[in-house]
This record gives structure tokens, C-alpha cells and sequence, in this order.
């Protein structure tokens, strides 16, 4: 499997298998729509690729899954968890146990929705805002050892590349 293909994490991510990526240069398929002047399969490459790389450190024990719901609850939380597993784009059942398993990690609490005897309000407990705080600044720290690797004009480009990139993203 070329290094391209990304499989299964340690951490429980999703498998990739070769026949589902597309190399660059090569879209795997003829489309009508106008050719916008840079290359979307290497983009898209480079960007998984990158992701892959950031997050080939500590976890504080959880799986990409987990760290994605939990770093959801900090930014949303307090939360409902319908709205949860809406954001997350996951089954309820799912959610359930992605939140006993943070919750037994003593990363989030569960509380009674004001109101609604039978909701329940998820939000991050300071150990949880501690461990995101932690990943966050390792990412961000990996991040800059690898750009300072880079040659000035390639972070000149990189730096003007960002509000497209951050545009590409979505929003938080």
C-alpha cells in the first residue's frame, strides 16, 4: 500500500484502502466542471497527509473519534446530546458511548437539561479543558518545528494560502 493510503490508526481511525485514493495528478475521472488552476487530488493528498502527521502524537489516551467529541463539547458545551450527535454527524446509540467513555476519563459531565427532566446537558470538566489544551498545544508545536523546516518563499505562500484554507474549512 503506497504512503498515500492511510490505514488503520492505533487509535481506531478509519481504514483507506489504496483503491480509494486517488494519486496526484490523476482524478480518477473526467469532469465537466472548470479546471480551477490547481491540482485538487494532490491538495487533497497533501492536506490528509497533514492531518495524519499532526496527529501522530499523544492523544491522552482517546480515539480520534473521542478527541473529535470532545473538543465539539468544548466549543459548543454546555450541549443537548441530539445537538451533539448532529454537530458530530454521528447515531445517537454512537454518541452515548463515545460520552460514557469521556465521562468515565472524567472529561465531561453529564447534567439535567433545566427545563426537560428527560435531556441532558454535555459539557467539558477542567480536566477535559486541561487535555484539549495539551493535544491543542502539541499539535500546534509539532506544527511549527515543521514549518520552520520550510524555505521563506514556501512560507510566504503557505501564509498566503491560509484564509483559503480556513475558508476551505468551514466554519468552527
Amino acid at each position: 500500500m503506497s504512503d498515500v493510503a492511510a490505514s488503520a490508526s492505533k487509535s481506531g481511525g478509519a481504514k483507506t484502502r489504496e483503491a480509494d485514493v486517488v494519486e496526484p495528478g490523476n482524478t480518477g475521472s473526467e469532469s465537466s466542471q472548470p479546471d480551477p488552476g490547481i491540482d485538487a487530488a494532490r491538495l487533497r493528498v497533501a492536506v490528509l497527509r497533514l492531518s495524519r502527521r499532526l496527529r501522530k502524537h499523544d492523544l491522552a489516551g482517546l480515539t480520534p473519534s473521542q478527541l473529535s467529541t470532545l473538543s465539539t463539547i468544548g466549543v459548543k458545551g454546555p450541549v443537548r446530546l441530539g445537538d451533539l450527535a448532529a454537530a458530530e454527524r454521528i447515531a445517537p446509540s454512537t454518541l452515548t458511548r463515545l460520552i460514557n467513555v469521556l465521562e468515565d476519563k472524567g472529561y465531561v459531565r453529564r447534567d439535567a437539561a433545566p427545563g426537560d427532566a428527560r435531556a441532558y446537558l454535555v459539557s467539558v470538566t477542567e480536566q477535559g479543558s486541561d487535555v484539549l489544551e495539551r493535544i491543542k498545544q502539541e499539535a500546534t508545536n509539532l506544527l511549527t518545528d515543521m514549518l520552520s523546516a520550510l524555505p521563506s518563499d514556501q512560507l510566504a505562500a503557505l501564509a498566503a494560502a491560509l484564509p483559503a484554507l480556513e475558508h476551505l474549512a468551514g466554519p468552527r
